[in-house]
């Protein structure tokens, strides 16, 4: 292809995928799927990398992430970012619009701008002739650092302006993250054997700070823009206006802006608030009030630390105090034993508590907890309640401290602590511990695992109650009289209800082994092994070194999945499952849909230096066409691409007599020149 033709071809991919980022993030109205935006990247990347003079500084191949930084820069803000000053009653804001109101010229109008509170991180965009040149933290106000970097992996954090542009545009806003990716992360990291973040904050101010911006660009992260820096070529005196020509730029601002007339009316507002942003899909913790018109702020200035013109109105942490009825054990899948508090039900955040997690043994020593005890209760990141203190000076003497049990609950097994974890676990056997098996048929049912309909919690009790269920394999065995003679249940129902069970022997693999309870393995997980053994008797058959190999699957839990797969009981159950006709589907992806995928179900491994192209170039370009690269040769291995001066594992790979690619061979495969 022509010079000529290879450069509109870039532009023209750069400004289809930065509107369909817009359209994804801003309107909420996207287009096409995650599978045609991800080929139209992969593209403009392969352009970029075979032609790096058609490269440009604000391209959206810029947000995957770069090499790592040796540290963070310090840049000095060209105008400081000021804090806050907070306030947490409304007779408060009212002595507030008093201050400003005797600050500006009797009798002069006063209007407001209403912003939600963000719990993020602050952070400052500045844009030179409508490219962003240059991202830094807060700091100390006065200097902060450069995460420039970082902040390109954000999506709705545009790399150019559109429109008309400002010379000069300093952008302040709030880096945060969503509750649905928090959950995310943590099912990532839980699943890899690793603490979770504790709430969203933390979590986005531990991303900005990763030294290695492709670790950012995994967590999907927000930007809300709510101020302004140094401008030049920006004159509005209304600020109301200006987010408005922000929002035309292309700058996400919040859809929940407000200007209002009177303090009473940002009072109203408040309120109305209090509840509604509990319903919101990431945590606000109040609302910012502005003076609206940037003429009377110049005039308001501001304190060495905080402008006059602005206030925060803080909610109170949604919390209440209630006592504990008693404190429990709850027994999971796995057999860990979780203690829980058994609340008197007490509002909070919009809903009814009547208990709250209290972690574990050493959570319950740390905290001093005892049954009878009146507590504070918050919901961890407005989500989960948990017991935030005990107020001690409430006992009255009949408070009894809570003894950890040495014997399950269920079962009245031993309860063992596996070394270096702060967990207790049932020892027995899933099937004679009647928690574990209930709760392990009903992760088996899940709709994120074989999502066997009609096979709901309670219906999961009668079949272990009854003596009719003691193993997963036994689900297998029913029939329709004798479930149609149970409680609640027809004949209707128990033919729907075999016929859901019997199509569950055909699901993936990827649902089967998410629902057979492995210690750190979830959904994600599933799908990569799945991917990597296409087969439930090539998983069967993996060695530790090769589950290790898997991509996202570190030591912890390749070790949890081999001990699973070699205890005697679980290969039993495995060989039961098989015996009464279960037979995965092998799992595709989404991008499996597609037919030209020539690398569909291969693993490559690279070594040495490729001619042409860079070695993360050859990566996306196997995974653009469905394979998939690792890191170590075995006998699974598809292909081995070798440049120049290749290490150890050309030598291993023709030991195992893998097959191994040249640059040439690998582009006659993959269709490309």
């Amino acid at each position: 292809m022509a010079m000529d033709d290879l450069e509109r071809e870039a532009e023209a991919l750069r400004g289809e995928i930065e509107r369909h980022n817009r359209l994804y993030y801003l309107e909420a109205a996207p287009e096409i799927s995650d599978r045609e935006y991800d080929r139209l990247l992969e593209r403009l990347k392969t352009i970029e990398a075979e032609h790096p003079e058609l490269a440009v500084d604000d391209s959206p191949t810029r947000r995957v992430g770069g090499a790592p930084l040796a540290q963070f820069a310090t840049v000095v803000h060209a105008a400081p970012m000021l804090s806050i000053d907070n306030t947490y009653n409304f007779n408060a804001i009212r002595e507030w619009d008093a201050r400003v109101r005797r600050g500006l010229n009797p009798g002069e109008p006063v209007c407001y701008v209403v912003e939600l509170k963000v719990d993020g991180v602050a952070v400052s965009l500045r844009y030179e002739k409508g490219v962003l040149v240059l991202g830094a933290t807060r700091g100390d106000g006065e200097r902060g650092d450069d995460v420039t970097a970082n902040l390109r992996t954000v999506r709705e954090i545009p790399l150019k302006l559109k429109g008309e542009v400002p010379d000069v545009l300093e952008v302040r806003g709030e880096v945060y993250m969503t509750n649905a990716e928090l959950a995310r992360l943590n099912e990532i990291r839980r699943e890899a054997g690793g603490k979770p973040f504790e709430n969203p904050r933390n979590s986005t101010a531990g991303s900005l700070k990763l030294l290695d911006s492709r670790l950012c660009a995994q967590r999907r992260l927000r930007f809300v823009a709510h101020g302004l820096g140094e401008t030049r070529g920006l004159d509005d005196s209304s600020f109301y206006e200006t987010f408005q020509k922000l929002k035309a730029l292309g700058l996400p601002v919040s859809p929940y802006i407000a200007r209002r007339e009177t303090i009473e009316e940002v009072i109203a507002l408040a309120r109305e608030w209090e509840e509604r942003r509990n319903t919101l899909d990431h945590q606000t913790d109040g609302l910012v009030v502005k003076v609206d018109d940037r003429g009377q702020r110049a005039r308001l200035g501001h304190t060495s630390k905080s402008p006059r013109w602005c206030i925060a109105f803080k909610y109170e942490a949604e919390q209440a105090v209630t006592r504990i009825k008693s404190i429990t054990v709850q027994v999971g899948k796995t057999g860990k034993l979780t203690p829980v508090a058994e609340l008197e039900p007490v509002r909070l955040a919009g809903t009814t508590v009547k208990r709250a997690t209290l972690h574990n043994a050493d959570e319950i020593r740390r905290k001093d907890v005892r049954e009878g005890d009146a507590v504070v209760v918050q919901k961890a990141g407005e989500i989960i309640p948990q017991v935030v203190r005990v107020e001690k000076e409430a006992r009255d003497g009949t408070e009894k401290e809570f003894e950890f049990p040495d014997r399950c609950p269920s079962c009245e097994a031993a309860v063992v602590r596996d070394p270096g974890e702060v967990d207790y676990r049932c020892s027995n056997k899933p099937s004679a511990c009647l928690s574990q098996l209930g709760r392990r048929l009903r992760q088996f049912a899940h709709r994120d695992a074989l999502d066997v309909e009609g096979l709901g919690n309670k219906l999961v009790d009668q079949l272990v109650k009854t003596g009719l269920v003691h193993s997963i394999p036994d689900l297998y065995r029913l029939d329709v009289p004798t479930l149609a003679a149970l409680e609640r249940m027809g004949e209707k129902s128990a033919e729907n209800l075999t016929a859901a069970i019997e199509k569950s022997k055909t699901k993936t693999l990827d649902r089967l082994l998410a629902g057979l309870a492995i210690r750190h393995v979830g959904v994600r997980t599933s799908e990569v092994l799945a991917e990597r053994f296409p087969t439930l008797a090539a998983l069967r058959a993996a060695t530790l070194a090769e589950l290790e190999a898997v991509p996202e699957v570190g030591a912890v839990v390749a070790a949890s999945v081999y001990e699973f797969l070699q205890d005697p009981d679980h290969q039993r159950l495995l060989d039961e499952l098989v015996t009464l006709g279960v037979d995965p589907a092998p799992y595709l992806p989404v991008a499996s849909t597609s037919t030209a995928l020539p690398f569909l179900g291969k693993t490559f491994v690279l070594t040495g230096t490729l001619p042409k192209r860079a070695r993360a170039e050859a990566e996306a370009l196997i995974k653009s066409l469905g394979g998939k690269t690792t890191g170590s040769v075995s006998k699974s291995t598809s292909f081995v691409l070798a440049g120049a001066d290749p290490g150890s594992k050309l030598e291993k790979a023709r030991a195992l007599g893998v097959t191994v690619l040249d640059e040439a061979q690998f582009e006659a495969m993959a269709g490309v020149e």
